[in-house]
């Protein structure tokens, strides 16, 4: 009976989200690392919340043409994003700029997360590294 039922609830959506339901502070912990680490300029929050072998991809429209155009983003260059947004406060995010974020999906090992922030909508894939949650993979887009 027992077996049954653990069964019937691994088949339900959302069971896993349940089980690791203990890690939504660190997910969301490392996301809001990751966004304040674009936001302010912060490299410490940047290092701490992605992982080395990041892989961000997105899209934004040309303010010229309005044509759609695609940005590919390393490890290395989100620090150096970080930094220029650090040396100038123009880049750094407006004043209570948003900061929402949905996690879609958790298991013990990975994550999934909408984050809607000033720049657009970022999907992220999360990976625990023993313990620690750290974004892995990005895809965006801007939004008008």
């Amino acid at each position: 009976m027992m077996k049954r039922l653990l069964i019937i609830l691994a088949m339900t959506p959302g069971f896993c989200s349940i089980i690791y339901a203990q890690d939504t502070d660190e997910i969301k912990g490392a996301v809001m690392d990751y966004v304040d680490g674009f936001y302010i300029g912060d490299t410490t929050k940047i290092i701490r919340s992605i992982n080395a072998d990041l892989s961000k991809f997105g899209y934004s429209k040309s303010d010229e043409t309005g044509a759609w155009k695609g940005h590919q983003m390393t490890y290395e260059r989100a620090i150096g994003f970080a930094r220029e947004v650090d040396e100038n406060p123009k880049w750094a995010a407006p004043e209570g700029a948003v900061r929402e974020i949905e996690i879609l999906d958790a298991m013990d090992k990975i994550a999934s997360v909408k984050l809607t922030a000033y720049w657009g909508v970022d999907y992220l894939l999360l990976a625990n590294y023993d313990g620690k949650w750290m974004v892995t993979k990005v895809l965006w887009q801007s939004t008008d």
